[in-house]
């Protein structure tokens, strides 16, 4: 089997500003030349506190949102804390890392609020873990990174950084045969958090 029908493509990005941090990835399921779904959803909020978003294999993005989803609640219940977003991404990374030799075919985006603030960490498929303000992912990356970049501001409010969100993704895919058919986003805040859909008409 060529490496070109392996290839799933998948564009989602993260934004943090000082109030939140905002993930968002668009619909479009797709292995090689072929669209197998228009509803897949790779953006995910957990805990109310924490989300994460992948571009990859569809099915390594559902078992790992499912792994952190079950490893949070498994460590909250037995040490009575609240886990913080590092310590979260942390445990991401490792268990990235132990399926090394057979890894999970996904870029991530973590983020999350605690009490030290809003966090935003990129990794790669075996686990190295980078935090940033920002981060773009799968094959609309680049497009979508240039437009985070062009308006960008730590300051942005949370309304304005989920736009921005918003348009980055829409611009990859308008120039991403493999990325499309609407925008899911999950927004995180001390206050609130919600996750919402976006059509592309």
């Amino acid at each position: 089997m060529s490496y070109e029908r392996l290839v799933t493509g998948a564009t989602a990005v993260g934004i943090k500003v000082v109030n939140g941090v905002i993930l968002a990835a668009e619909k479009r399921v797709s292995y090689g030349g072929y669209v197998m779904s228009k509803t897949g959803k790779k953006v995910f909020l957990i805990k109310g506190r924490f989300g994460i978003a992948c571009a990859g294999l569809f099915a390594d993005i559902q078992t790992i949102s499912r792994l952190m989803s079950v490893e949070i609640h498994r460590y909250e219940i037995e040490t009575s804390k609240t886990m913080n977003v590092r310590t979260a991404a942390k445990l991401l990374s490792v268990i990235l890392y132990q399926y090394k030799y057979m890894p999970f075919l996904s870029e991530i985006i973590f983020g999350g609020v605690d009490d030290e603030g809003p966090h935003i960490y990129v990794m790669d498929p075996l686990g190295s873990l980078i935090e940033d303000d920002y981060a773009a992912v799968g094959t609309g990356a680049p497009i979508a990174v240039g437009i985070i970049e062009s308006e960008y501001s730590k300051d942005l409010s949370l309304e304005r950084a989920e736009s921005l969100a918003v348009k980055a993704v829409k611009a990859a895919i308008s120039r991403d045969a493999v990325s499309g058919d609407g925008v899911d986003v999950v927004v995180i805040s001390n206050s609130n958090s919600y996750e919402k859909h976006y059509r592309i008409i």
